[in-house]
């Protein structure tokens, strides 16, 4: 197996486990935020979505770039709607993926603002942290979800709420 099909099947894992928080998207507390630094949770899960499309994103740019405008957030405010993006985006990174060679992993590929780069990666670092990016703000979602009094899915083993182990 290369890192290009080991990327596809960790991508397509947290696609499962992220289908089960956004399937619980409670649409009658869509401006829920526990802090005033914090996202709400419309914007929160949009955003998590819409990570899953960012591996094609990385694969067919060399950059992103926010003063061009390059980014674009979503705001789907129900969770089937939210979960009909999810697929949309999962197909769209899974697939570009699955074009992909380990050459082209090796490519330059930045995050920048005009001439202020945030970040600069290989394609593969950068859809690692997308992957990341994934996990880091599903678990903020499932603290808000916690906050809430909604019922946590598992995610890499049973939650207190789901012992499906």
């Amino acid at each position: 197996m290369n890192i290009v099909e080991l990327l596809v099947t960790e991508l397509q894992n947290e696609y499962q486990i992220t289908k089960e928080f956004v399937a619980k998207f409670p649409s009658d507390k869509a401006d829920y935020k526990p802090h005033e630094k914090s996202m709400d949770i419309t914007t929160l899960t949009n955003h998590i979505v819409e990570i899953f499309a960012w591996p094609a994103l990385i694969l067919t740019t060399d950059k992103l770039d926010f003063a061009a405008g390059d980014y674009k957030p979503t705001n789907y405010t129900t969770a089937d709607d939210l979960l009909k993006k999810l697929d949309a985006d999962d197909q769209v990174g899974k697939e570009a993926l699955e074009n992909a060679s380990e050459d082209d992993l090796i490519k330059n590929w930045k995050i920048v603002a005009g001439e202020t780069v945030y970040a600069d990666y290989t394609k593969y670092e950068a859809i690692r942290h997308a992957l990341n990016q994934i996990t880091h703000h599903r678990a903020q979602l499932g603290v808000y979800f916690r906050l809430l009094g909604i019922a946590l899915p598992s995610s890499y083993g049973p939650s207190a709420d789901s012992q499906k182990f």
